[in-house]
């Protein structure tokens, strides 16, 4: 799971100072970690967190005095919760390197390095993620455990569980076919013992063999010997298996009434599919499996190739339903062709063959489905009287360390597939882990040159969402939010550019870009007699950018737009981290009459006491408090504290992302000032809300 994109991190942080800890909330909310912060002030109120909802980390500063280190670690460990502790350090030496292992914090960070602080936090809520996943598998596989059990106790087939030879567990078919009434008779048994003298010493060589961790045969065919002492025919088949936690093999024991080379036929027969020749689904499944486990265990890679015929329901059309199995037959026996010892071919489904290469690396992959894609393309089949020329979508995946799941394997490739339908067929399209770093730097350097081309060719747009009072008369306010133009009319999202635009130093010309459009658009409504106040953002490279500032003052003058119509957005965690350049940027656009506003409100372990040194005129609540307001009577609250210290403070506030008809039944009586949201109006090209 990637660090904040999908859901934020639920942080404790043990700290004496507020100012500290907000540091360290700013330090990860700046690398794009979100965060929802906690600060106990005391054990009591820490022991009260612990119990009383989920946390995914905790902060503790190792020199804190009022909640000490060894406390905090005394207190987590009684919670008896999979919760992470990392100390805060301002330095490290032997005796507090010691001290913070000895007492079972998982780490330490530097507090004046915030890339530390970062790459901690990121790996703990990685291993965090991976044991809660870990957790849940294994409570799956009790509970798959508890029902094969069940399924084998009822099973009809012979079944019995060995461990190093001896039966740990047998079902009652597997007793009934030996002769044992109960299975205390046959609980610690050597599986020697049920097997005819004859046999014993090419079946004791072959469990030596599994001992060693070498694969069993799937079919192994002896002389069995009952409780009675009577010998009868067997075959038995090996699957690894686990019991109680055990490592161990499952045998399957089948008595053998046919004659032994009839029955190898049969057994033979079972696994084909009549129609092709080829392997079953099942079957080939079976052996995908152990290539899966074998690639996942750091062995070899393999390909797979799924190979469809393109426009199959139209060749059906031609040659009639009652040919479809000629040919598929036909089609499998020209793949035949293509194969050699190491791939293994099947019928996969009702017109789609499956090649299993084993050993074959990408190149390798890649070079044989373009040999089998030819191959198909150049050919003329027989089909009954017919003759039908053809073309095949290929899919493939490698498998790898990096892709070595069943389910992920068999996705990718069918994936490939109907891509390759999807653009007319007679294509392949391989997927190979290893190639997908290279990809996405390729993605990248697109996407840069794309933004580049944006903001030298005006190839971006403003949408407008309105901001509405609940308190004073109506008057036309908008938020503008950027867009980017993605030719033919569609648009992109800012999502999909603006963090790569971040990344690579672009953010800065973009601002100036929005400043300069949306200065432009409220000077055409001013000389239209609409005055309308634009709310602006503004990102941190323009917050540190001396020059920014002049920039605004020049287009306000350039288009006579009075400076109070236009309102400049900070988040309040950038704000806090750059607590100077903000009162610096203040200062310089409140001299042009522009007014600043500090969004993200209320994120913050103590946002009033940002207060004290920054002054803006609006707070933008926290998105996160007013999402489901309905639904969280501690967020009703905390919005109306805020809008009540707000008001006390002579600020307004605005709560956005209004989503439903009970938040905005809450926010009447709450005393917010403005209210923005899909509810009321999603945000658009043009202005034209009626306030």
């Amino acid at each position: 799971m990637q660090v904040g994109k999908d859901t934020a991190i639920r942080l404790v942080i043990v700290d004496d100072s507020v100012e500290d800890a907000e540091a360290l909330v700013s330090g990860l909310r700046n690398a794009g970690i979100a965060v929802r912060p906690l600060r106990p002030e005391s054990l009591e109120e820490l022991a009260t967190m612990l119990a009383s909802q989920p946390i995914d980390l905790l902060l503790a500063d190792h020199r804190c005095t009022t909640l000490t280190f060894p406390d905090v670690m005394q207190h987590v460990r009684a919670s008896g919760k999979d919760l992470p502790v990392v100390a805060v350090v301002d330095g490290i030496d032997d005796a507090i390197l010691l001290d913070i292992q000895d007492r079972g914090a998982r780490g330490l960070v530097l507090r004046a390095r915030t890339d530390h602080l970062q790459s901690v936090v990121r790996t703990e809520w990685s291993d965090l993620e991976a044991r809660r996943g870990l957790r849940r598998l294994e409570a799956q596989v009790r509970e798959t455990e508890r029902r094969c059990d069940s399924l084998i106790e009822s099973s009809r087939d012979p079944i019995a569980y060995v461990h190093e030879g001896m039966h740990i567990r047998a079902n009652e078919a597997y007793l009934e076919m030996f002769g044992f009434e109960d299975f205390e008779e046959v609980e610690g048994m050597s599986l020697l013992d049920l097997v005819a003298p004859q046999h014993v010493a090419g079946f004791r060589e072959l469990l030596k063999k599994m001992s060693k961790g070498e694969p069993p045969p799937p079919r192994y065919e002896l002389e069995a010997r009952g409780a009675d002492g009577e010998a009868f025919p067997a075959v038995m088949e090996f699957m690894p298996a686990s019991y109680d936690g055990e490592p161990c093999a499952q045998v399957v024991f089948r008595r053998q009434e046919l004659d032994p080379e009839l029955a190898r036929e049969v057994e033979e027969l079972r696994k084909r599919d009549q129609a092709t020749g080829l392997y079953n689904r099942a079957t080939f499944i079976h052996t995908l499996e152990g290539a899966v486990a074998e690639a996942a265990a750091g062995g070899r890679q393999h390909g797979l190739l799924l190979i469809e015929p393109d426009h199959y329901h139209r060749l059906l059309q031609d040659i009639g339903l009652d040919s479809s199995d000629r040919l598929i037959a036909a089609l499998a026996e020209r793949l035949r062709g293509s194969l050699d010892d190491t791939a293994v071919a099947a019928r996969f489904g009702e017109h789609t063959l499956a090649v299993l290469l084993r050993g074959a690396d990408h190149m390798a992959t890649s070079a044989f489905a373009e040999h089998v894609r030819q191959a198909f393309s150049t050919h003329v089949f027989a089909v009954g009287d017919r003759s039908v020329s053809l073309t095949t979508s290929i899919g493939g995946v490698q498998i790898g360390e990096r892709i070595a799941s069943v389910s992920q394997v068999l996705a990718k490739a069918s994936q490939g597939v109907q891509s390759s339908i999807g653009v007319g067929g007679d294509r392949v399209e391989l997927f190979d882990p290893g190639a997908v770093d290279r990809a996405e730097e390729e993605r990248i350097r697109a996407w840069v040159g794309r933004i580049r081309a944006a903001i030298d060719n005006d190839g971006f747009l403003l949408h407008y969402q309105p901001v509405i009072s609940l308190q004073g008369e109506p008057e036309p306010i908008y938020e503008a939010y950027v867009r980017m133009s993605g030719g033919a009319g569609e648009m992109v999202p800012p999502l999909a550019f603006l963090q790569i635009a971040e990344e690579h130093g672009l953010l800065g010309e973009i601002d100036r870009w929005v400043i300069s459009r949306a200065v432009q658009v409220i000077g055409e409504r001013v000389r239209e007699g609409q005055r309308t106040t634009l709310f602006v953002k503004v990102t941190q490279a323009s917050l540190l950018d001396e020059a920014f500032a002049e920039h605004v003052r020049t287009e306000l003058q350039t288009h006579g737009v009075p400076g109070a119509l236009l309102v400049l957005e900070l988040p309040e965690a950038k704000v806090f981290t750059h607590l100077r350049a903000a009162q610096a940027f203040q200062a310089a656009v409140g001299a042009f009459g522009c007014r600043v506003g500090l969004e993200q409100f209320g994120s913050g372990l103590n946002s009033f006491q940002l207060l004290a040194h920054f002054d803006p005129a609006f707070l933008k609540i926290d998105r996160a408090f007013i999402e489901d307001l309905s639904k969280h009577p501690e967020h009703q609250q905390k919005v109306r504290d805020i809008a009540a210290r707000a008001t006390e403070a002579g600020k307004q506030t605005i709560a956005e992302f209004v989503q439903d008809a009970a938040s905005m039944s809450i926010l009447f009586s709450s005393g917010v000032d403005y209210v923005q949201g899909h509810f009321l109006a999603a945000a658009g090209p043009e202005m034209t809300y009626e306030f």
